[in-house]
C-alpha cells in the first residue's frame, strides 16, 4: 500500500471511529444545554419567571461553565480525555434531571450554575483529542464532522422539545419530562465513553500496525514543526496575546449566538401568534431552520478546508448573520416569511463560522498548550453566552418587545468580525506528505 492510499485508510478508520460517537456525545450536551429555551415557553408560566429571570437563569451557566473551563481542561491533560470526557458527561447528565424539580429563581440559577460548572471543558476536551488523532489539514473538517451535533441537536431538538412540553404524566408537567428524558442519554453515553475512547494513537487497536506507525509518524512531525514556531507551555498559553485575541473575538460572537438561540423559541412563538401556529409546528419550523444550518456548516467547514483559510470564513460566515438578525426585525412588520427566512439566515452564518474557527487554534499549538488555548478561548469566549440572554431578557421586560435587544446582538457579532478580520493573524496552515515521507509546509502564517 502507498502513501497515499495509507493516508487514505487511516484517516477513513478515525474518522468512522471518533466523529460518530463524538458527535452524539455532543449532540446531547447541546440539547441539555439549550432545551431550556422549549422548557421555557411553560416553565415560565408555571413558576412565574419574568424573562430577566429567565435570561439571567439561561446564561448563569456559562457563568459556571467560565470558571471551571481551564481548571478542567487541566485536569483533562493529566488523567486523559478519555475518563474526563466519561466524568463530565455523567455528572453533567445528573443534574440536567435535577432541573425538573427546580421551584424559585434561586433554585433555577443554582441548578444552571452547577451543571455549567459540570459541563465545563467538554467542548475543548474533545477538540483536543482530537487534535491528537488528525493532521492540521484534516482539522476543520474533522471538528466540522462533531460540531454539526449543534445545529443537528437543535434540529432534531426543536420537534422533540415542543412534544415533550406536552404531556403529562405522573404529576410531572411536560417541562419537566422535557429534562429528565433528554438527560438519561448524557448518562449512558459517559458510561459508554470510558470503554470505547482510546487516549492515544498507540493503544487504537481498531488501526492496523502500519496505520498506527503513519498516524504517529505526522502527528509526531507536524506537533515538532509547531512547536518551532512557539514553545508555551499550559499556563503561558493563558497569556498569549493572539490566543487573547481570538477570545475576545469569541465572546462578541457567543453574545450575539446565545442571544438568539436561548430567545429563539420565545421570539418564533410570538412571531407566529398572528397566525395561530401551534407549539408543534414552531417546532418544526425551527427544526428546518437549524437542518439548513448544518448543511451550511459543513459546507463553509469543507470550503476552509480546501482553500486553507480560516480567519475570512469565520469573519464572513458571522458578518451574514448579523446583518440577516437585524434585517429580520425590520422585516418582520410587513412580512412573517421574510422573517424566518433571515433568521434561518443568520443561524447558518453563526454555525457555519464554528469549524474554521476551531480549527485556528491547533494550527499553531499542540500537546498541553493547544488544550489550554481551547480552553481559554472558549471560556472567556463563553462568558458571551452569560450576558447575551441576560441583556436580551432584561430588554425585552423593559421594552416589552425582542427588537432592540436583537440589534444590540446583531451589532455584538459584527464587532467579533472586526476582531476577527484585523487582529487575527493565523489563517491556516496545510500540511502533506511527500513520497520520502517529510512534511512539507505551503501557504503557511503564524502567529508571533
Amino acid at each position: 500500500m502507498d502513501l497515499s492510499q495509507l493516508e487514505k485508510s487511516t484517516v477513513r478508520k478515525v474518522t468512522l471511529r471518533l466523529i460518530p460517537f463524538l458527535f452524539l456525545c455532543f449532540a446531547i450536551s447541546i440539547l441539555d444545554r439549550v432545551n431550556i429555551g422549549f422548557a421555557a415557553l411553560r416553565m415560565n408560566e408555571d413558576l412565574g419567571f419574568s424573562e430577566a429571570v429567565y435570561g439571567f437563569g439561561a446564561g448563569i451557566f456559562f457563568l459556571g461553565y467560565f470558571l471551571l473551563e481551564v481548571p478542567g481542561s487541566a485536569m483533562m491533560t493529566k488523567i486523559g480525555a478519555r475518563r474526563w470526557i466519561s466524568r463530565i458527561m455523567v455528572s453533567w447528565g445528573i443534574i440536567a434531571i435535577i432541573m425538573a424539580f427546580i421551584q424559585t429563581p434561586i433554585q433555577f440559577y443554582i441548578v444552571r450554575f452547577l451543571l455549567g460548572v459540570a459541563e465545563a471543558s467538554f467542548y475543548p476536551c474533545m477538540v483536543h483529542y482530537l487534535s491528537g488523532f488528525y493532521q492540521s489539514k484534516h482539522h476543520a473538517k474533522a471538528i466540522a464532522g462533531f460540531m454539526i451535533a449543534i445545529p443537528a441537536a437543535n434540529a432534531i431538538g426543536s420537534p422533540l422539545s415542543t412534544f415533550l412540553l406536552q404531556i403529562d404524566w405522573f404529576g410531572l408537567a411536560g417541562w419537566q419530562w422535557l429534562f429528565i428524558l433528554e438527560a438519561i442519554p448524557a448518562i449512558l453515553l459517559g458510561i459508554i465513553c470510558y470503554f470505547y475512547l482510546t487516549d492515544r494513537i498507540e493503544d487504537a487497536n481498531w488501526l492496523t500496525e502500519p496505520e498506527k506507525t503513519w498516524l504517529l509518524d505526522v502527528t509526531h512531525k507536524e506537533a515538532l514543526e509547531k512547536q518551532k514556531n512557539k514553545k508555551p507551555t499550559f499556563l503561558q498559553v493563558l497569556r498569549d496575546k493572539d490566543v487573547l485575541i481570538l477570545a475576545l473575538g469569541y465572546f462578541f460572537w457567543m453574545f450575539g449566538y446565545y442571544g438568539i438561540n436561548m430567545f429563539l423559541p420565545t421570539i418564533s412563538r410570538g412571531l407566529t401568534e398572528s397566525i395561530g401556529w401551534s407549539l408543534q409546528s414552531i417546532g418544526w419550523l425551527l427544526g428546518l431552520m437549524y437542518l439548513c444550518a448544518m448543511v451550511v456548516m459543513y459546507l463553509v467547514g469543507k470550503s476552509s478546508d480546501k482553500q486553507n483559510e480560516r480567519k475570512f470564513h469565520v469573519a464572513g460566515c458571522v458578518t451574514i448573520s448579523a446583518i440577516a438578525m437585524i434585517a429580520s426585525v425590520y422585516v418582520a412588520d410587513f412580512s412573517l416569511v421574510g422573517a424566518f427566512i433571515l433568521l434561518t439566515i443568520s443561524l447558518c452564518g453563526t454555525f457555519g463560522a464554528y469549524s474554521p474557527f476551531w480549527a485556528i487554534p491547533p494550527s499553531f499549538l499542540t500537546g498541553a498548550a493547544a488544550g489550554g488555548a481551547i480552553a481559554m478561548i472558549n471560556s472567556i469566549g463563553n462568558l458571551g453566552g452569560f450576558f447575551g440572554p441576560y441583556f436580551v431578557g432584561y430588554v425585552n421586560d423593559m421594552t416589552g418587545n425582542h427588537n432592540l435587544g436583537m440589534i444590540a446582538l446583531g451589532i455584538s457579532m459584527i464587532i467579533s468580525a472586526i476582531v476577527i478580520i484585523f487582529l487575527v493573524k493565523q489563517t491556516g496552515k496545510s500540511q502533506k506528505v511527500s513520497p520520502g515521507r517529510t512534511l512539507e509546509y505551503t501557504n503557511s502564517s503564524k502567529i508571533g
